[in-house]
């Protein structure tokens, strides 16, 4: 191999591998804001880091590829969790979102 090419090959492991601490670091906020987990939570948060930390990967190490979508994949679901705990209860499945109050409620009466 040329040199040129394996300079190419160095700066997009440098790239991915930084890309990947930065997703890592947010999924350890994301985490922090959540306080206790529930079980799902939980696997994806350890899930998606131990993924990251262990040899074993779909792709080779030098290639964080797809250590990003798994800690992506985590982060997303992580947000998911505080966005439901901000709300109160996360809503039924396959039910509308309806605002909490009656409509009939808030209308001044004439």
């Amino acid at each position: 191999m040329s040199r040129q090419a394996w300079v190419l090959v160095g700066v997009v492991a440098v790239v991915t591998l930084v890309g990947a601490v930065v997703l890592a670091v947010r999924v350890i906020r994301t985490r922090r804001l959540l306080g206790t987990l529930g079980v799902s939570g939980k696997v994806a948060f350890y899930g998606a880091l131990l993924y990251t930390v262990l040899p074993i990967d779909l792709l080779p190490d030098p290639i964080y590829l797809d250590d990003m979508a798994v800690l992506t994949g985590a982060l997303l679901y992580l947000g998911r969790l505080v966005r439901q705990r901000r709300a109160g209860s996360p809503p039924a499945a396959g039910l509308p979102d309806v605002p909490s109050g009656s409509d009939r409620a808030r209308r001044p009466v004439p």
